[in-house]
């Protein structure tokens, strides 16, 4: 089966669950909602690609936290587009959730995957594997070193970026490669640098990404970081500079890979999708490219 295949059943299984019993009907659909279209999917992609580089021992608790890993960061996106944030109108090319949902159900939903993700992991994971599992998605995803730090960065007068991108973007690509291998029976400390170096070059991607693309590629809304005064990487390096940047980061993502039975296929997978972020446009501007 293919990994886009193992992570879409894992999270449509997962929106079943929840969907369950006298549910509200809202409430429910909004679950379904926020996680379809499912996107990239990389993190899940991620996840799975070094559990498989471990010898993919539980493929279905691979899977599970996979989709754990999923719904908090379609959670993220939730939050992230409410007025009190980003107010965004768009997000994966259709009405924002709480354009379609309003609000107060675009809260809940969000909450609701974040509790999600945590469960799935409680109820599936085998006891030697499910607290490391859990531990690494909550360090990942609260304060300080988490998503939510993250977002906290940007109602500082003065902000620390590498702390601000690490949290931001990093922390569920670190949480991605360190679950990948705890799934796989392996010790999830030594993948954490893969995880930070790949976050770091996804976040140089994404501001080219948000400079240089309209909103109909993007599928949300394009130019969000010059309109917040967020710190980017086109605004402090330039193009070219941000896609040197790029290419130094990945190469030392892939030097970072532990040793591993996979190890190889594992550093092909990252080069080629690490590659295909970053946006025509920008290669095409560098002399040579």
């Amino acid at each position: 089966m293919r990994l886009a295949d193992r992570i879409d059943a894992a999270v449509e299984a997962a929106i079943r669950t929840g969907q369950g019993g006298v549910a509200p009907a809202r409430l429910a659909a909004a679950l379904n909602y926020a996680v379809t279209p499912g996107g990239a999917r990389i993190r899940p992609t991620i996840l799975l690609s070094v559990a498989m580089a471990c010898g993919d021992d539980n493929p279905a608790l691979a899977d599970t936290a996979a989709a754990a890993l999923e719904v908090i960061h379609c959670a993220s996106l939730v939050h992230d587009d409410l007025p009190c944030f980003d107010d965004a109108d768009i997000r994966r090319g259709k009405p924002a959730l709480h354009r379609a949902f309003g609000e107060p159900l675009a809260v809940l939903t969000g909450d609701s995957l974040i509790v999600m993700g945590f469960q799935l992991l409680a109820r599936t994971a085998p006891a030697d594997r499910a607290l490391a599992l859990i531990d690494v998605l909550a360090t990942r995803t609260g304060m300080p070193f988490g998503i939510c730090a993250g977002q906290g960065w940007e109602s500082e007068s003065q902000i620390d970026l590498a702390a601000y991108h690490r949290a931001k973007t990093g922390a569920l690509f670190i949480a991605a490669t360190q679950m990948g291998a705890i799934a796989a029976g392996q010790d999830g400390a030594p993948w954490a640098e893969l995880g930070d170096r790949i976050g770091e070059a996804f976040q140089v991607a994404d501001d080219l990404r948000d400079a240089l693309c309209g909103a109909e590629e993007l599928g949300k809304p394009a130019g969000q970081d010059d309109l917040h005064g967020r710190p980017n990487a086109v605004a402090q390096l330039g193009v070219h500079g941000a896609v040197a940047r790029f290419d130094d980061v990945l190469a030392a993502a892939i030097s970072s890979i532990p040793a591993c039975p996979g190890e190889a296929a594992l550093a092909q997978m990252v080069r080629t999708y690490a590659d295909r972020l970053v946006p025509a446009v920008a290669r095409s501007a560098i002399p040579g490219e």
